[in-house]
């Protein structure tokens, strides 16, 4: 419900804040000497986008000045704008302070004179296309998803050492019967250097059999 009345009041105050404004110079007395007009804009807010109307009868126009134009109601120099036909609409379309005057005859110095000050209104509304969330009534937060995650698998068990080749035995058995033969080739030559030829090759025949 809060929510809700906020949005209305959003609604209502928006179009207030955001619309642009026509400033009736001097209200319904308009634009004529014998009226303060710094104090009629005292009551003002004036900002971009806004329109100043000025009334005024034939016997007056409006120029828009310079501020040292405008502190010393001179008409000697060209006037930044001049409007003669009431009645007339000025938009209100930098920030700042802009000054206006009347150039017929002394009407400056018998008080028709103008300055208002200028501000920046917002480029557009709030937009309230999109929907407002709201919390759920009961207050309860959002349960978690069911279900429990998943356990890995056990890793495979490390692979036992491989069998030694089939090669390896008999390498095996070759290397040893080459180290019989060489000290078979020991004993020969040791024997042939002791007791001869004769001897030796008795030996040899022996261990052929």
């Amino acid at each position: 419900m809060a929510e809700l009345i906020a949005c209305v009041l959003l609604l209502l105050i928006s179009p207030a804040a955001y619309a642009a404004t026509t400033h009736t110079v001097g209200g319904l007395s308009g634009w004529n000497t014998g009226i303060d007009y710094g104090n009629w804009a005292s009551g003002q807010t004036f900002a971009t986008r806004d329109t100043l109307l000025f009334n005024y009868d034939t016997t007056h126009a409006v120029s828009q000045v310079t501020e040292a134009d405008y502190q010393n109601c001179s008409t000697e120099n060209v006037p930044i704008y001049f409007y003669s036909s009431s009645p007339t609409s000025i938009p209100l379309t930098a920030v700042g302070t802009s000054y206006f005057i009347c150039p017929r005859s002394n009407h400056c110095s018998q008080g028709m004179k103008l300055a208002v000050t200028v501000t920046m209104r917002g480029s557009s509304p709030p937009s309230f296309g999109d929907p407002i969330p709201l919390p759920p009534s009961d207050g309860a937060s959002p349960s978690p998803p069911s279900g429990s995650p998943e356990t890995p698998g056990t890793p495979p068990s490390t692979p036992s050492s491989p069998p030694p080749p089939a090669g390896g035995s008999a390498a095996s058995i070759l290397g040893s019967k080459n180290s019989l033969m060489a000290g078979f080739s020991l004993v020969l030559e040791a024997v042939v250097g002791v007791m001869g030829e004769e001897i030796a090759a008795a030996t040899v025949v022996f261990f052929l059999q």
